[in-house]
């Protein structure tokens, strides 16, 4: 099930959506962006179906070993996330041209949790500072 949000500006609409690169490519996704530093395994290139690979706009790997060990709660995530991508400027880049609907695509189960909501907040609060 794909999470949605809209974000509204001057004369502009974009729709962001999480799903995992492992669900069938749908028309309805619009821009397909993978937002994971490895290739996913058993995907291979030719079946994703991808416009963009944001391998920068995603959690350092200290980062990420740190959340899925417990050593972080989904809120310091979160907040450490955000402040990787501020410093990297990766975010700011990748929602200077974004379509009206953006996929986010992840390996990750649940594409609901960790990265993806966060990177999505992220690219919908950098189209509204425009």
């Amino acid at each position: 099930m794909a999470d949605s949000s809209t974000q509204t500006g001057v004369g502009r609409t974009r729709e962001f959506r999480l799903r995992r690169i492992y669900d069938a490519p749908r028309k309805a996704d619009g821009h397909r962006i993978l937002a994971d530093r490895v290739w996913p395994r058993g995907m291979r290139k030719a079946d994703a179906e991808i416009d963009d690979w944001a391998k920068d706009a995603t959690p350092s790997s200290d980062l990420r070993k740190a959340y899925h060990s417990g050593d972080l709660d989904e809120q310091d995530f979160a907040a450490h996330y955000r402040e990787e991508l501020d410093d990297s400027g990766a975010a700011r880049e990748l929602a200077a041209d974004l379509p009206k609907v953006v996929t986010l695509l992840t390996a990750a189960k649940d594409p609901q949790r960790g990265h993806l909501p966060v990177l999505r907040d992220v690219l919908t609060e950098a189209q509204k500072n425009r």
